[in-house]
This record gives C-alpha cells, sequence and structure tokens, in this order.
C-alpha cells in the first residue's frame, strides 16, 4: 500500500518508548544485496531487544521478494525492514510485535561528497548496546543538532578516546599504508564492513581490527566509513582535525573500486 496510507497505533512500543529494530537492504537493478546477513541481523537485534519474533523471519524474506516484482519499486533503491516492540510491554519483553518493509528510494551520498569526502562531528559518547540496530537514533543525532551543515554525521568517541563507529557507518583510519577499525562487540556487526575485510584480505590491504584512537587523527593518511547505503564513503575531516592532505586517499578510491567490483558475489538471486 502507499506510505501515506500506513500506520501503526500511538501505543505501540516504538513510539511509546524506542523499541523497534530495522535494517537497510541495498538493490542494485532490481537484485538485493546480502539479504540474508542482513535478515539475520535483523533477527538478532529484535530477539536482543527482548522482542518476541515468532514467525516474522519465515515472512520476510517472501515480502522481499514480492515487493521486488512490483512495478513501482525502483531498480535501484532500499528496503528497510522493521520489527516493533507491538503494545505490550511484560517487563523488558514484548510479546506481541509488528512488522513492516518499506521500499524506498535511495538517498547516497552525492558525487560531489564522493569526490571531496566528507567531514564527521565528535560524539563524546559511547554507543549503547552496539550489537542492536535499534531505531534509536538520538543520541546519533543530539551532536548534529546545531545545525552545522559542515558535517556529514557523527563519529562515537568514547571518554578513553576510542573512535567506535559513526551515527549510521562503520569507521576505518589508515596509517602507514594500514587501516584500523574497531572490532565487533564494541561495533555494530556491519553487513558492507564485513565484505570490505574481504576484499581487502583478498587484495593484499590491511585491516586491523582495534579501535583507532583520537589522538591517531593527527596522524592519519587517509580515513572512511561503510555501510550499504554509502558504500565505502572518504573522510576527509573529523571535527577540526584535517585527515592527511583533506583529500580521499589512493587505498580508500582502491577499496571502493574492489567493492564495487565484486558487489556480483553478493547479489540475491
Amino acid at each position: 500500500m502507499p506510505i501515506s496510507e500506513c500506520a501503526i497505533p500511538v501505543t505501540d512500543m516504538s513510539i511509546q518508548r524506542g523499541v523497534a529494530a530495522f535494517d537497510s537492504i541495498r538493490v542494485y537493478d532490481g537484485r538485493s544485496f546480502a539479504a540474508g546477513a542482513h535478515l539475520k541481523r535483523l533477527e538478532e537485534s529484535a530477539l536482543g531487544s527482548g522482542i518476541e519474533i515468532g514467525d516474522i523471519f519465515t515472512k520476510l524474506p517472501q515480502v522481499i521478494k514480492d515487493g521486488l516484482k512490483r512495478n513501482d519499486v525502483p531498480k535501484n533503491s532500499v528496503i528497510k525492514a522493521y520489527v516493533t516492540g507491538g503494545d505490550i510491554n511484560d517487563r523488558g519483553h514484548f510479546p506481541n510485535p509488528r512488522f513492516f518493509v518499506i521500499f524506498d528510494k535511495l538517498n547516497t551520498p552525492t558525487e560531489e561528497e564522493r569526490r571531496n569526502g566528507v567531514a564527521l562531528k565528535p560524539n563524546r559518547a559511547g554507543r549503547s548496546f552496539p550489537l542492536i540496530k535499534s531505531t534509536n537514533y538520538l543520541f546519533g543525532l543530539i551532536p548534529l543538532s546545531e545545525r552545522d551543515d559542515t558535517f556529514f554525521e557523527s563519529l562515537y568517541i568514547t571518554e578513553d578516546g576510542e573512535i567506535s563507529e559513526a551515527m549510521t557507518s562503520n569507521f576505518f583510519l589508515c596509517k602507514e599504508g594500514k587501516f584500523y577499525t574497531a572490532p565487533v562487540g564494541k561495533v555494530l556487526k556491519g553487513v558492507t564492513r564485513d565484505i570490505v575485510l574481504t576484499v581487502a584480505s583478498e587484495n593484499g590491504i590491511e585491516i586491523i581490527e582495534r579501535c583507532p584512537l583520537e589522538s591517531e587523527l593527527a596522524e592519519a593518511d587517509e580515513a572512511f566509513t561503510s555501510s550499504s547505503i554509502k558504500e565505502v564513503l572518504p573522510i576527509v575531516r573529523v571535527g577540526t582535525h584535517v585527515i592527511g592532505n583533506g583529500k580521499p586517499g589512493p587505498l580508500t578510491l582502491r577499496l571502493h573500486k574492489l567493492f564495487l567490483d565484486n558487489i556480483h558475489r553478493w547479489l540475491d538471486d
């Protein structure tokens, strides 16, 4: 049905308490990208939120397949699958969830942002429950509320100076030809992150799984973020710290090309 006709009750726990999990699945030329991995992560996020999922995850794959057959769904788009807490809160257990899927247009970085790179705004906080992809992005959005449009999104940095991840993507920092990225558990298990790790390993690009430090920003040669929607996006500044020479780095550009060259390996039939 049209989005304008869709609704959920105001009593749903997604509205009342922010209890909901979601995932976004990229669509390339009518084919979903790593849908199985995304749905598995969504299932784990829902269970980790106390949502009793029942048979939702036996239904979702067919809902997605049926949606992709529709003529009004763009060939290059994004599938957003949600599981909410429903109306009942049994002391942290949610026995009657709702689920819905939105087939939406893509909102990708512009050509200028890809060519010149983007800046991230430091968010002096750790991300709570990083293995759960919750719909509650409030604490990632608050640092952006000052309306400084020079920042693309926020970047979580703990009190100890550890950089974990950006608000909607994983973060990679390069020093002396090696990339560093926070390990899963301190960050969400990014589907695109895993693919980047795979193609990097296959092509002799070393990526070490440990949290980059804020103190290393001044020493960094390049940086990027990864996500399904942004793919591999160059980062040229974090706060006031300019990364390298302030331009997208050669290894970042190479990784993005490797990612694009290997997309077919993760496209669903």
